[in-house]
């Protein structure tokens, strides 16, 4: 026996109003996102504009001299760690504030300050050139004071001063120039490492660390390294003159505390910045012209490459053109 199935209540149709109303309010939702998520895109495409250009304002900020005053004065130039390029000690770096000492009618002499173990035989090179030229040009003295270290390529640029001051305790000399590297081949044969350089020249791949030493580039290298030698004891010669007193040891690669470097010639007294300033110069008041690098010009210089390509890609999406 089968009982008819009882009818089921037909759900009432939306009334088209309603309908039409609700899609509205989506669709305004919808636009209302739109408008702040495009809002927050241009905020930040300005903002990696802004941080683009308050990045290049501060590289270009140090570079500007600074107001010095127009009374007589002392000039100062700071010579601090490895001379090398991209170092606060390079060539770049010193011969701009030089420039600028030797330029300024009220300094009366220029001092370097020096505390610096050397570095590139290049930059000193550099260096060591412009200071004499710069003398020349304005027949002005430069004085060199050293505080704890002045060696290898650190006295090659002392040496152009006209006098050298050092303390008791200061190391000086290390007039001389090495190559250094390591050599893995023994480790290897033990690792079982097999080596595969191939080069066009036979001298391509000298003094590779994982090939054995050849002595043919070994005595290639060593007439380098004495050619470079023979171009530091002569700037030493030239720069020191009557006044170095020579022995076996002086173009050895030694080096010596400040009271021996005075009685080798290698400097000219026991004194201070202060005391150069004061009594060599007699212009007590020192101005500093070493150019400065600030805490935030190096995070500019650290994030200066992402910066610039957000700024590169927040141009491209405020551009029209696609």
């Amino acid at each position: 026996m089968t009982f008819p199935e009882p009818d089921r209540p037909t759900p009432p149709a939306a009334s088209a109003p309603a309908l039409e109303g609700a899609l509205e309010r989506i669709a305004g939702e919808l636009l209302r996102q739109q408008r702040s998520d495009r809002r927050w895109r241009v905020v930040l495409r300005l903002g990696w504009l802004a941080l683009a250009f308050f990045a290049v304002w501060l590289l270009l900020a140090h570079r500007l001299p600074a107001a010095n005053p127009t009374t007589p004065h002392t000039a100062l130039i700071d010579l601090r760690g490895e001379i090398g390029t991209d170092m606060p000690a390079s060539a770049e770096t010193l011969i701009e504030g030089l420039k600028n000492a030797f330029g300024d009618a009220a300094a009366q002499a220029v001092v370097l300050r020096i505390n610096s173990p050397g570095g590139s035989p290049v930059q000193a090179g550099i260096v060591n050139d412009e200071i004499r030229r710069l003398k020349a040009l304005h027949r002005k003295k430069v004085y060199a004071v050293v505080e704890e270290v002045c060696a290898s390529g650190a006295y090659y640029i002392a040496v152009s001063a006209d006098q050298i001051y050092v303390d008791k305790a200061s190391i000086v000399g290390s007039i001389g120039v090495l190559m250094d590297g390591f050599g893995f081949t023994g480790l290897m044969d033990k690792l079982g490492v097999e080596r595969r350089l191939l080069t066009a020249g036979e001298n391509k791949g000298m003094l590779d660390p994982y090939s054995p030493l050849d002595p043919h580039q070994r005595a290639l290298a060593q007439a380098m390294l004495d050619q470079i030698h023979r171009q530091f004891i002569a700037a030493v010669k030239q720069g020191r003159g009557a006044r170095l007193k020579e022995t076996p040891d002086t173009f050895s690669g030694l080096y010596w505390n400040g009271e021996e470097a005075v009685k080798l010639g290698l400097a000219d007294g026991l004194g201070s910045v202060d005391y150069v300033a004061r009594e060599l110069v007699k212009a007590e008041d020192v101005v500093d012209y070493t150019p400065h690098e600030n805490v935030a010009e190096r995070l500019a210089k650290r994030f200066g490459a992402s910066i610039g390509a957000g700024a590169v890609h927040a141009l491209r999406e405020m551009s029209p053109i696609r």
